[in-house]
């Protein structure tokens, strides 16, 4: 025999299991809440110190004439304008932007390709060690090391004489300095990303790889079908952070092209350089205001360049 429910009964009997389950969870939620406010708040108030409030003063600086002591003179955008119609910040913001897209090309292709030569290599986590060693040695030595292996009387030099090149580029010369610069970043970097690529490369199934040998794919097809996209989320965060390191290129070229008593050529200059020559130059009065200038006008590229990049290389997680 069935029992009929009211309807009434029936209706109230959700609304009576949703409660009860709020009333089980209700505490804990609350004791949540709580504690979200003592946890957080330390660590707001660190990122608020140490790099909201910076921003901010810098973004004040850059709309006034200030030499580093004594009253600001507010003088609006007129720092923007003028150093947009320096031709050294031109230079400089173009070889930043070199650096950036060009570099950034030669880099990951050299990643990518090392990556695929790499994976199954007998000896490859001694291999990968060897390529990320120039990441170990701090910039300085190494843009420093790099600067006496290109002098006319340098080790390369020297080699290209024993084969019997009489007279080997300048390399050091001022039509030239920029790109050993760019090559000496691009062999440093190169180890990084590549190590980076290779541990996602690792969490690919071997499996897979075996059903492309079997379907005959040769070695661009596994890498189109299968590296690529399963290490694509990896790669979107190599991205950014050769975006922000680029950016922000500065002791490699005033170690290697500069000294002691002057500063590097102006051919060479990236706009971090740019801004530090501004307030710390041999010479003159320091504009603070143009060097806040260059620096907000950096983090607003970097900004939009991280957010774009995001943007265009989000897609679905692939399970594997």
């Amino acid at each position: 025999m069935t029992t009929a429910v009211p309807d009434a009964a029936r209706a109230t009997a959700p609304t009576r299991r949703r409660t009860a389950g709020r009333a089980a969870v209700g505490p804990f939620a609350a004791h949540r809440k709580r504690l979200y406010l003592p946890f957080v708040l330390p660590a707001f108030l660190l990122y608020a110190a140490f790099l909201l409030a910076p921003v901010v003063a810098t973004a004040w600086i850059s709309l006034h004439a200030w030499a580093g002591a004594g009253p600001m003179e507010w003088v609006g955008a007129e720092n923007y304008t003028r150093m947009f119609l320096d031709p050294v910040f031109r230079t400089s913001f173009g070889n930043t932007l070199l650096l950036l897209f060009g570099g950034g090309t030669v880099t990951f292709l050299l990643s990518f390709v090392l990556t695929m030569l790499l994976r199954d290599l007998a000896g490859r986590s001694t291999a990968r060690s060897v390529i990320f060693f120039p990441n170990i040695v701090p910039a300085l030595v190494i843009s420093i090391l790099w600067g006496f292996l290109f002098q006319a009387d340098g080790l390369l030099n020297s080699a290209l004489r024993s084969i019997g090149i009489a007279h080997p580029p300048a390399w050091l010369a001022e039509e030239n300095q920029f790109k050993v610069i760019m090559l000496g970043i691009i062999w440093m970097s190169t180890g990084y990303y590549t190590t980076i690529i290779m541990a996602a490369v690792d969490r690919i199934p071997p499996y897979l790889y075996e059903d492309c040998a079997l379907a005959g794919a040769n070695a661009w097809q596994r890498f189109r079908h299968v590296t690529l996209p399963l290490s694509w989320d990896v790669i979107g965060i190599c991205a950014v952070l050769w975006t922000i390191n680029a950016m922000k290129t500065f002791e490699f070229i005033l170690a290697m092209a500069g000294s002691a008593s002057s500063m590097p050529s102006t051919s060479t200059w990236t706009a971090s350089l740019y801004a530090y020559t501004s307030v710390f130059a041999p010479t003159g009065v320091p504009q603070y205001g143009i060097a806040a200038a260059s620096a907000v006008v950096t983090l607003a590229l970097v900004g939009v360049l991280v957010v774009l990049i995001r943007r265009l290389m989000r897609r679905e997680a692939l399970e594997f």
